[in-house]
This record gives structure tokens, C-alpha cells and sequence, in this order.
């Protein structure tokens, strides 16, 4: 009996829990969509920012360009990397001691605030090397922020090949190079796409790495690496934090959130086709 009670006990904790979670997340979607779909029409989404003070009227496709640009530069850079270390620390390294040290440093890189990755990508990239306030200064730090991320689920992806599928190809007389990017790597695209997609979600909602490293308050589109750039996140800040604009802060947050609602939709129908591929 007294399972009986602990059983419906932690069901119904459960169940709370959820309705609690899901009620929340609601709320914010609701209260933020009230307060924000009468601002977005055509003129917001490809307008640039105007009136007075600058960004109470007017549009934020600049802003909406600086992000997607700056979460694809981040996603290209981090993936290279994430992609080379998980490879590594897999295939390549026959010290556990070494493999226990990669490992140490991509959780802390992991447990690091994005303002203090700000603050190292402005030291380093900004002022050291000399790369300015600039498009490809704001994709690199977010690419750092977002590489442990990467990192981890490339890892786990490449560690649940089966053994024997690697060992016969080796048996073969195939070649490690060959082995991996001819077999290994497109048996977990799904899987490295998903994650690519989830880390990207992760950077196009970051403002902290970019104030310091890229944003410029109201920058046109960049037309180059070098040149500077606005991204919806810091948009969201100024209007906010200046109080320029309140009905336009909810819309550039419901815009936000759109775009983030179509990756994590994107990275879900990813490993759904696999899946069903699998079955």
C-alpha cells in the first residue's frame, strides 16, 4: 500500500511539475505575442531603424541579418573545431590521460559566462589582433561559446558507432581518413546536424559575447567581415535598456523567438528523418 501512495505521489509530482513548466513557457509566448504582433508587419521586417530617437520607428532587418550572419559564421567555426577535437579524442588519442584533460577543458569552456567570453574576444581579437568590432570578431566568440556544446554531442554521436562496423572496414585494408569521413561521418550526419542547429539557436539568442565584439547600435547590413554589425538580441537590449521603445522591444522579441522556433523545428525534423530512416 504504502508503494501504492509513493507511486501516485511521484506521478503526481510529475505531472505538476510539467503543468508548471509548460504553463510558464505559455504565458511568455502568450504575453509576449499580445504585446508584440500588432508592431510586426512588412515595413518592421525589412525596414531599417528610423525616427527619434533612432529605432522608435522603422524597421530591424538589419538586425535580423546581423544574427543570421553572425550564428553562421559562429556555427562554421565552432563545428570545424567541435568536429577535429571529437575526431580526436575518439580515434586519434591513445592516452586516456590526454583524452581526460580535453575533456576537462571543454567543461570548463562550457561552465564560462558569455560576458567573460566577451571580454576574451575582445581582448584577443579586437584590440590584440586587431580585427575591430567586426562581423567575424562576434561569429568567433560565439563560436567558442557554443563549441563545447557541439563538441560533447559529436562525441557522444561518433562513440556509439558500432566497433565492429570501424574494425571490419579496417580489415578491409581501408584507412582510417577514409574510414571516417566515408563512413563514420556520414552514418551521424543527422545527429551533428541536430546539434549544429541547437547550438545555433543558442548563439543567435546571445547579446553578452557580441556587445563587446561586434554590435554597433544601429549598424547598417555589413558588407563585409570587417565591418561591424547589429543582431536582434543587442536591438532588443538598447530599445529596452534606452527606453526607446517598448511596443517595438516585444515585437523584435517575438521575431526572436520565431527565428528560434524554426531552428529547434528544424533540428527536431532532422533527427526525426533519421529515425524513421532507421525503423
Amino acid at each position: 500500500m504504502g508503494e501504492k501512495i509513493k507511486s501516485s505521489l511521484f506521478n503526481l509530482w510529475i505531472i505538476l511539475s510539467t503543468i508548471i513548466v509548460l504553463s510558464s513557457i505559455a504565458f511568455i509566448f502568450i504575453y509576449i505575442i499580445k504585446n508584440g504582433a500588432g508592431s510586426i508587419n512588412l515595413e518592421f521586417i525589412l525596414g531599417k531603424p528610423k525616427g527619434i530617437p533612432l529605432g522608435s520607428e522603422g524597421g530591424i532587418l538589419p538586425a535580423i541579418v546581423g544574427s543570421l550572419l553572425l550564428t553562421l559564421i559562429a556555427c562554421i567555426f565552432a563545428t570545424v573545431l567541435a568536429i577535429s577535437t571529437a575526431i580526436y579524442v575518439v580515434f586519434y588519442c591513445n592516452s586516456k590521460r590526454i583524452e581526460g584533460i580535453v575533456h576537462v577543458i571543454v567543461q570548463c569552456m562550457a561552465g564560462v559566462p558569455s560576458i567573460v567570453l566577451g571580454l576574451f574576444g575582445y581582448t584577443l581579437l579586437v584590440v590584440n589582433l586587431k580585427l575591430g568590432r567586426s562581423l567575424l570578431s562576434g561569429g568567433i566568440t560565439l563560436g567558442i561559446m557554443i563549441f563545447p556544446f557541439i563538441q560533447v554531442r559529436v562525441e557522444k554521436t561518433l562513440r556509439e558507432i558500432s566497433t565492429s562496423l570501424i574494425n571490419s572496414s579496417y580489415a578491409l585494408g581501408v584507412s582510417k581518413s577514409y574510414t571516417l569521413f566515408k563512413l563514420v561521418l556520414p552514418m551521424c550526419k543527422s545527429d551533428i546536424v541536430s546539434a549544429i542547429t541547437l547550438a545555433g539557436g543558442f548563439a543567435m539568442g546571445a547579446a553578452a559575447p557580441i556587445i563587446l565584439t561586434a554590435a554597433v547600435i544601429f549598424a547598417p547590413i555589413p558588407e563585409s567581415l570587417s565591418s561591424p554589425v547589429m543582431a536582434l538580441p543587442f536591438h532588443l537590449y538598447i530599445l529596452t535598456g534606452e527606453g526607446i521603445s517598448l511596443e517595438k522591444s516585444y515585437a523584435t522579441a517575438l521575431v526572436l523567438i520565431m527565428l528560434l522556433f524554426i531552428i529547434n523545428l528544424l533540428s527536431l525534423l532532422t533527427l526525426n528523418r533519421k529515425y524513421n530512416r532507421n525503423i
